[in-house]
């Protein structure tokens, strides 16, 4: 595995130490601080073919959730306040 030096300012150092456990290496603790993967890695695990599946699944979703809401927005409409 390659290495990069980065600088970082002398309060952000120190707080990075400051997290660090024992027999971590700094790469382990800003790897364990930053979180886990990001939604890039999830890039390219698809075919198009699912992902237009995905797409059509989550655009129906909407759209039934669109009409639950109008019927509830049409059930309460006239109902009074007071």
């Amino acid at each position: 595995m390659s290495t990069r030096n980065v600088r970082l300012d002398e309060d952000v150092y120190e707080r990075i130490k400051s997290e660090k456990r024992p027999g971590e290496t700094f790469s382990e603790t800003v790897e364990r601080l930053i979180g886990g993967s990001s939604l890039l890695d999830l890039a390219g695990i698809l075919s198009d073919e699912e992902a237009d599946e995905f797409r059509r699944a989550i655009e129906e979703s909407d759209e039934a959730g669109t009409r639950e809401v109008d019927e509830l927005v049409d059930r309460f409409d006239g109902v009074d306040d007071t």
